[in-house]
């Protein structure tokens, strides 16, 4: 997690404390000056409330405008909302990934229910008392669009009349050489199952063990180091094992062994060791045996930036991608996505072999832990940003329900996203589904399974214009 990040939380604890604080007192002062007995109901009814309708981490405005630049000379088209369709005021560009930005107003109910906007079959849902600009995505609905005959509908909610499409034209990534890098196992699931899974060439390397928060392994009569241990052990495995669900032999997965919540510090010391912070284990070998390509850190073992960077050089010149998916450096705030996605910058400077393009992806954010809102199954809507972003293209390949399934019993397959959550967090879904009409999936208890399985997966496309050594 970022400090931004930790900062935002903590900011909104405080705030959190201060209002329960107050609600308190005034209970109190009701309890002692008119009458007690109706205080365990009125204390009773707060949390209710709470659970159900504050306890989002929600760390900006709902009615703050989310703030996208696209690439200079991307199509903007005229679009009218008339009687529930959307039609193109002139004439229409064909592109793979649409994107309509449009203002929305919450209604009094959506201040309650989370409001939605309906695309023909498709359903994006916004933040609770939406009242702003947001970018919704229609990639997949092109054709119905240019015959007039796309249904456009908000429920809990109002769309302006007129509105903004943007159409942003990419070639298919997916049939180009791909290198995916994933600070940990599950993240290349998360983000681009369905791009790997049909790729004609694919690699991908995970950074770490991910062998941290064992807690479940010490309920099993492990000490912490144990835990940590074991923990890692299975998680250096899921990396190597669940991409075959997908196609990717073990021959094309690396797993490089680095420490969890490591990666930050060793950046800022390029040349000191930095061990597990749970498992007590310094040599990053004991999970590269399975590893079909001998790299630089194999030599001494030693859990080093210097090691990272020369080992991601040598992948880079050894599968010489013409695209890397990596972790959007500016949107997700987990500090070893961050630098994951800086060690590669520096070992393309490094290496002989340039790719052309990055797609970076999010898995985590800074500003709301729920997006994708809505349930599992349902479009991608772009994420709040509301400090402004590079201007980036954005490349959203759609997954068809089969798809959709493989990804979802992929991450089943991955040991973090395993197990209940934790009572409370069962007991507010409970609560949510009743009071809020939130809704789960089945395929696992995991938010992830809400989150990642989806209509669509969503790239940010950087160019890496300069001239490759190779002089292509």
């Amino acid at each position: 997690m970022s400090g931004r990040k930790q900062q935002l939380l903590k900011r909104h604890r405080q705030r959190k404390r201060m209002v329960l604080l107050g609600a308190l007192s005034t209970a109190l002062l009701f309890g002692i000056f008119v009458a007690w007995w109706p205080l365990p109901l009125f204390l009773m009814m707060g949390w209710v409330a709470h659970e159900a309708w504050f306890s989002d981490h929600l760390f900006y405005a709902p009615g703050d405008d989310y703030r996208y630049d696209f690439p200079a000379g991307t199509p903007q088209i005229p679009v009218t909302l008339t009687d529930g369709f959307l039609t193109v005021s002139g004439e229409f560009v064909m592109g793979q990934t649409l994107i309509l930005q449009v203002r929305v107003k919450s209604h009094w109910l959506g201040r309650f229910l989370d409001p939605q906007v309906w695309i023909g079959e498709d359903r994006q849902d916004l933040e609770r008392g939406v009242a702003g600009e947001r970018f919704l995505n229609l990639s997949g609905q092109g054709s119905t669009l240019s015959e007039g005959v796309l249904k456009v509908r908000g429920r809990f909610c109002s769309l302006a009349s007129q509105a903004t499409l943007h159409v942003l034209s990419n070639p298919d990534f997916g049939r180009q050489p791909l290198l995916i890098i994933a600070p940990h196992a599950d993240d290349a699931e998360l983000a681009a199952f369905g791009v790997y899974s049909r790729a004609s060439e694919v690699a991908i390397v995970t950074l770490t063990q991910g062998e941290i928060e064992a807690e479940n392994y010490r309920a099993m009569g492990l000490d912490s180091s144990q835990a940590a241990r074991l923990k890692g052990r299975l998680r250096s495995w899921d990396s190597l094992a669940v991409p075959l669900w997908g196609g990717v032999p073990q021959r094309q997965c690396t797993q490089l062994g680095y420490y969890c919540l490591q990666l930050h510090a060793m950046a800022g010391q390029p040349e000191q060791s930095f061990g597990s912070l749970e498992s007590g284990e310094k040599d990053i070998r004991s999970v590269r045996r399975f590893n079909s390509l001998s790299l630089p850190g194999d030599i001494d073992g030693e859990p080093t930036w210097r090691n990272l960077v020369a080992d991601l050089t040598r992948l880079l010149e050894h599968h010489q991608p013409e695209v890397v998916l990596t972790p959007h450096p500016e949107l997700d705030p987990h500090s070893d996505h961050v630098a994951s996605t800086r060690a590669l910058m520096e070992a393309i400077e490094l290496s002989s072999w340039r790719p052309r393009t990055l797609l970076l992806y999010a898995n985590h954010l800074h500003d709301n832990d729920r997006w994708p809102m809505g349930p599992a199954g349902y479009g991608t809507a772009l994420p709040p940003a509301i400090e402004p972003l590079p201007a980036d293209g954005l490349w959203s390949p759609l997954l068809d329900e089969a798809t959709r399934m493989d990804k979802a019993m992929a991450l089943g397959m991955q040991h973090d996203l395993q197990g209940r959550p934790p009572f409370k967090r069962r007991l507010r879904r409970v609560i949510q589904r009743l009071l809020a009409g939130r809704c789960w999936p089945r395929t696992g208890e995991d938010e992830f399974f809400r989150k990642a399985v989806r209509r669509h997966e969503l790239f940010w496309v950087r160019s890496l214009d300069a001239a490759r050594p190779d002089g292509h």
